[in-house]
């Protein structure tokens, strides 16, 4: 099966042909003959199956006919990466049609934005927020708005989007293909599939909160002080270059990169302190291979399109069965295999109990045979360190951290007698010092309040979105 069988406009097919795909995923098979008979779609597939594609192929499809220089198609993601991803997919997917699209969102400079609206660019892709904030002032000129995609839609539910959507929804026309894909189904989503779709075609390609079949899950028992050496053993006999480790805050995540980056491991960080380009900047070195190891909160779940990454650790247990799906949605994509690792302390079982129940099996427990168990925490921890334990954020009273190097976190950036992570991708070796190479640019710099701190407080204060934070 090929994608020819779905007639779409040759230019199109070029885009197919230049990324490289060679036939439809499941989801892909489904939705796109119903999203290119105009019909509404609720879409629901698990993370890592190709729904992007699946609605932006059809819309590319659709816009070659009809006017330019006017926003015809409106993308709503919950966060910035992941609107740079679709952005990314309509540019690529695009790239012989002539059709343009746009990224709006916070954190970054509005000038842009504002340009991409007044000239009409054909697609914008956009998180609420800052979606809402130039729309109040004038902004975007959305009268053309033929298809409307939610992506995501759970987890802008996650985020506290829900009054955004419904105050951007009643700006828009009503005359409108409206397009909603989700990996799960939460109460919330079904109310707004009731207010948003008329008799929509159901695409249904997994059930539940079941991740992909891809990935394999283990356990790891571990007591809590122990779980950066654990994971630092893990990652030097893995000898990966591409691992995606998930913290529970802000500060865990930044304090945990520091620390592997003080073992010689090429590390980023990726979470809501940092301003965007800098979670660009780790995001990009992680996607071409100069960071081996990204850590990362759950803002990240959704946002991280990245091929080949082979492990995803949940060095602290998410708080939801559906957090724990997009996460370890990262790994085993495109059809490919990964490993899901989580660390397990006692104060988890209740939680680790249920998310095998979403998965429908019991998640095997491993020890690491070469790792001491025994050793005892400290008698004594800083407060620093009481923090971290705790995994919660220092006592700055502004939320977040702001110590720290600017320059590059726990390591001076461009060491050459550092170790590396190997010199292979699959193989086992351990680091070996003198990778005889400039340290990598895309440190985890604390970006404190970062570009985007003062937009992100005003529209807490201005729309109670309940802490979303792009």
């Amino acid at each position: 099966m090929s994608f020819d069988q779905f007639a779409l406009h040759a230019r199109v097919i070029k885009g197919v042909q230049a990324v490289g795909y060679t036939e439809p995923t499941p989801i892909q098979e489904q939705a796109i003959p119903a999203v290119m008979a105009g019909r509404d779609v609720l879409g629901l597939a698990q993370t890592g199956t190709g729904k992007t594609a699946a609605f932006a192929l059809p819309i590319l499809h659709r816009l070659m006919d009809g006017p330019r220089n006017k926003t015809r198609a409106l993308v709503v993601a919950p966060t910035r990466e992941l609107a740079e991803q679709i952005n990314d997919s309509f540019k690529d997917l695009g790239q012989a049609t002539g059709i343009r699209s746009a990224t709006v969102y916070g954190g970054v400079g509005m000038n842009p934005q504002i340009q991409a609206l007044r000239r009409g660019t054909e697609v914008i892709v956009a998180c609420p927020g800052r979606l809402l904030d130039l729309m109040q002032q004038g902004f975007g000129d959305f009268r053309n708005l033929e298809v409307l995609v939610l992506d995501e839609a759970d987890h802008m539910f996650d985020m506290g989007f829900l009054p955004d959507i419904r105050k951007l929804l009643a700006q828009l026309p009503t005359a409108r293909q409206s397009l909603l894909f989700s990996a799960t189904m939460p109460h919330d989503v079904r109310y707004l599939v009731d207010e948003t779709l008329r008799d929509p075609v159901t695409v249904r390609v997994t059930t539940g909160t079941a991740p992909v079949e891809t990935v394999d899950h283990v356990l790891y028992p571990v007591e809590a002080h122990l779980k950066t050496d654990l994971l630092d053993a893990l990652l030097r006999d893995w000898d990966a270059r591409r691992v995606l480790v998930f913290t529970r805050t802000k500060h865990r995540a930044k304090r945990l990169a520091e620390q592997l980056d003080r073992r010689g491991f090429f590390t980023a960080n990726i979470q809501g302190n940092l301003s965007q380009r800098k979670r660009q900047d780790a995001l990009e070195g992680f996607r071409r291979g100069d960071v081996h190891v990204l850590v990362a909160t759950d803002i990240a779940a959704r946002g991280i399109d990245v091929s080949m990454v082979s492990h995803v650790v949940n060095y602290d247990v998410p708080d939801t069965e559906e957090a724990y799906t997009h996460r370890i949605g990262r790994t085993g994509r495109a059809r490919m295999e990964g490993d899901a690792v989580t660390f397990v302390t006692s104060a988890d079982r209740d939680m680790i109990r249920r998310i095998e129940r979403s998965v429908g099996e019991t998640i095997p427990e491993v020890r690491h045979d070469a790792f001491d168990y025994s050793v005892s925490a400290p008698r004594h921890l800083d407060a620093e360190a009481k923090r971290f334990e705790r995994g919660g954020s220092p006592n700055t009273g502004r939320g977040g951290a702001r110590g720290g190097s600017r320059g590059g976190g726990g390591g001076g950036g461009g060491r050459r007698d550092r170790p590396s992570v190997g010199s292979g991708t699959g193989g086992r070796a351990r680091p070996q010092a003198g990778s005889g190479g400039s340290r990598p640019s895309p440190a985890h710099v604390d970006g404190g309040e970062g570009a985007g701190g003062g937009p992100k407080r005003r529209r807490r204060r201005r729309g109670g979105s309940g802490g979303a934070s792009d």
